[in-house]
């Protein structure tokens, strides 16, 4: 018996279809697969040759935490992750489904989703940063339409490893809008819905709205009118004021960037966040820690525009009262926004460490503190390894053993990085003689 294409009676998980894939596989490397459907069984020739045992085959990691983010965020579907995000993660947060976007190489560069569910796929190592190709894992959704360059479901059994054998997934590969070059796929996987004839077609649709979107975006990156250049592949904003990490604010308009002096950077902060403006006796109370005249910040914030004027004389601030003269995005607001909407593991993307960790304005302690404290909340709360790892890359995470501690709850007991957090707990417990 050899299915070739849907409809297939009772779906890929029907079990007269699983029966067949269970048999044929326990024949694996020793027949020819019968009883598969023909993308299985040329596929599962391919894995063999790569992987001659399937019950030893395990994901690889191919980044450190740090090496993976400055790739992901580099890449071209970083783009278009809002739009995955609002038509897959958030629809499937409490539905029993994973939503994965990989590289063109099968590399995982995001796993969002039903948080249950992604501790139970951490055992597998079906995280951020494995690598999920055919030449990897053998047979998979993601690895196989990559392999074929075309949508894909792959139903339990008809996995090459059998670890994967109770999971089952959808994906789609995503196309260059201007070459038709494979950028990389996106991936559905869970029990039984995730092959359902409906999943299919939504991770499609999702997809032909993503390439739209990258098709709408070069078009209008390419429009004279608007002069903003694409900025470095470490930055996520192609306008707006950079905060996050830094004690000197970064305000960049297209190819210009600013860095703004400590106080410069308070002040900017403090009017982008007030569109309608400040007043300058507000202005004393929100970023001087001492009390000070309304001269002295007139005084500064006549400092202030002329160092714009001269370089970013469009976001010069008007006064009485004091603001922007435009919108200016907030990487620190961004983040708040995201974790707000539930997004956070965008938010954890965006997050570069503590609001201008130096400055002592009163208004910038509140937001440095509100932000770094629901960011924490919502990883922690989240409890999926790989967020939680991300997080404890942040230098303000360095000491705090209670994110560690959490860190050994979800990790997999087979999982690589278990040994390096079991070191620096030990090491935190005798520094900080804790129970």
């Amino acid at each position: 018996m050899t299915q070739q294409q849907l409809p297939i009676p009772g779906g890929l998980t029907s079990r007269t279809l699983q029966q067949y894939a269970h048999r044929a596989h326990e024949r694996l490397g020793s027949a020819a697969p019968y009883g598969v459907r023909t993308l299985v069984g040329e596929s599962w020739l391919r894995s063999l040759k790569h992987l001659p045992n399937p019950d030893a085959v395990q994901a690889p990691l191919f980044y450190t935490d740090d090496e993976l983010e400055a790739y992901r965020l580099g890449h071209p579907l970083a783009a278009v992750l809002p739009i995955i995000q609002k038509l897959l993660v958030q629809p499937s947060i409490n539905s029993g489904l994973l939503v994965a976007v990989g590289d063109e190489n099968g590399r995982l560069l995001w796993v969002d989703g039903d948080r249950e569910l992604r501790r139970r796929a951490e055992g597998m190592m079906f995280v951020a940063g494995s690598d999920w190709s055919e030449r990897a894992v053998g047979t998979s959704a993601p690895g196989t339409a990559l392999a074929l360059g075309r949508s894909v479901q792959i139903a339990g059994a008809e996995h090459y490893s059998r670890q994967v054998h109770p999971w089952s997934c959808t994906a789609v590969p995503v196309h260059d809008p201007d070459s038709g070059k494979v950028l990389g796929v996106v991936d559905i996987t869970g029990t039984d819905d995730a092959v359902a004839t409906h999943t299919l077609s939504l991770v499609e649709a999702t997809v032909a709205a993503a390439e739209a979107h990258l098709s709408l975006h070069r078009l209008q990156a390419r429009q004279p009118a608007r002069k903003l250049a694409a900025t470095p592949a470490n930055s996520v904003h192609r306008e707006g004021l950079r905060i996050l990490g830094l004690d000197h604010g970064v305000l960049q308009l297209g190819r210009t960037s600013v860095e703004l002096s400590a106080r410069h950077a308070e002040l900017v902060t403090l009017l982008a966040l007030h569109p309608a403006g400040l007043s300058a006796e507000q202005l004393a109370a929100m970023a001087y820690p001492e009390h000070v005249s309304v001269t002295t910040v007139r005084a500064e914030m006549l400092r202030l525009r002329r160092v714009l004027a001269q370089q970013l004389p469009s976001l010069v601030p008007r006064s009485r009262p004091y603001r922007m003269p435009r919108a200016v995005p907030v990487d620190a607001s961004q983040v708040l926004d995201y974790l707000q909407r539930g997004a956070h593991r965008m938010a954890l993307n965006l997050y570069r460490g503590p609001v201008l960790p130096r400055s002592e304005a009163p208004a910038i302690v509140r937001l440095r503190a509100e932000v770094s404290s629901l960011l924490r909340e919502a990883v922690l709360n989240d409890g999926a390894a790989d967020a939680v790892l991300q997080y404890l890359q942040l230098p303000e995470a360095h000491d705090d053993a209670e994110a560690w501690t959490a860190a050994l709850k979800v990790l997999p007991p087979r999982s690589p990085r278990r040994a390096a957090v079991v070191a620096h707990v030990e090491r935190l417990e005798a520094e900080l003689n804790l129970p």
